[in-house]
């Protein structure tokens, strides 16, 4: 007759001690998958990462600066769903640490100095809100100014709707500093993983001098079925893969993430910032809709603000749409003659 005891003499394991692979379904285990950078053993799954991870993964040991820290999302709409947008804000906060979805600052890569641009997908979604795309838009104008290369790693599901009309505003922000980039051959690389999708993808996600994916990342602009019903046709198994993507020239390389590290040093190296050219004039540029676009954004700069990104309430005392100074009574220019 065997031995019963009043408990087991095994010790239930922690509960997070393992990590199921969406791909293969095989358990992992955490310290395990840590180790290979949080990349499946068994199966190549590449899992999403942090902003610290990432930064640990592709910067030098102690150099990234972070930058414009302090900035938060305000709720200028007063936006509400199943609850309060400040309320997702706070606890998107406590979930991450974050006080946003992205965080850029200046590093370096084997010695080479970039500014560089992260996202977390685990803040909201890695939505781009009006602090996101100032972030970002500020990462590609340090750049410029500094001039060193420019880097955005995004993981992203779109434009985020909690702040409207305010979000989708941010796709022209973060794409007319990279006009003047590309005029003062200061090189950009995207680096797209999963996912990367919406309005990130439709604006400077894709814009990159030299574009690089994770293998197996979604990248798309719309949901595989929303696509699928827009052009009124079925789409082939995978067409939002980074695979797919390459063979169909949307993106440069899909770079495993051991190999990350090292291929940006490798085109940090092979794309070196142009040398300034002496009396070289950066505020004109040559007259096209990109162009005019990218001075808008200068223009309407002294409306920014450090809290959510754009000042919806311009100053009534400023000139044109604010962004001038203020004009002091008797002093308005001279009619014409024919204007009297």
């Amino acid at each position: 007759m065997p031995i019963k005891f009043p408990f087991s003499r095994r010790r239930a394991g922690p509960t997070d001690a393992w990590t199921k692979c969406p791909s293969c379904e095989q358990q992992v285990f955490n310290r395990q998958l840590e180790r290979n950078l949080r990349v499946c053993p068994n199966c190549g799954h590449h899992f999403r990462m942090s902003v610290g991870e990432r930064i640990d993964l592709l910067l030098d040991e102690r150099s990234f600066v972070e930058r414009d820290a302090t900035l938060e999302s305000l709720d200028a709409l007063g936006f509400t769903d199943q609850k309060p947008y400040p309320d997702r804000l706070e606890a998107a906060r406590v979930k991450t640490g974050l006080r946003d979805a992205a965080v850029w600052g200046t590093g370096s890569i084997e010695g080479h100095r970039v500014a560089i641009g992260l996202f977390d997908f685990r803040f909201m979604g890695g939505s781009m809100g009006s602090v996101v795309g100032e972030k970002i838009a500020r990462c590609l104008e340090a750049a410029l100014a500094e001039r060193i290369p420019a880097i955005v790693v995004s993981a992203s599901g779109g434009a985020r709707m909690q702040e409207g009309t305010l979000s989708l505003l941010q796709l022209a922000k973060t794409s007319a500093p990279l006009v003047r980039l590309d005029e003062a051959g200061v090189p950009f690389v995207s680096i797209l993983t999963d996912p990367t999708t919406g309005g990130v993808l439709a604006s400077f996600a894709s814009l990159g001098d030299v574009i690089i994916a994770e293998p197996r990342a979604l990248i798309g602009f719309a949901g595989a079925r929303v696509a699928s019903g827009t052009v009124g046709e079925e789409l082939p198994e995978g067409f939002q893969t980074a695979e797919f993507l390459l063979e169909h020239g949307f993106v440069d390389m899909v770079t495993p993430r051991s190999e990350l590290r090292a291929t940006l040093a490798h085109l940090l190296k092979v794309l070196p910032v142009a040398p300034a050219a002496e009396g070289h004039e950066e505020d004109v540029r040559p007259w096209g809709p990109i162009g005019v676009l990218s001075g808008l954004a200068e223009r309407v700069g002294g409306a920014v603000s450090d809290t959510i990104g754009i000042n919806v309430e311009p100053d009534v005392h400023a000139g044109g749409n604010g962004s001038g100074p203020a004009r002091q009574p008797g002093t308005e220019p001279a009619l014409r003659e024919d204007e009297r």
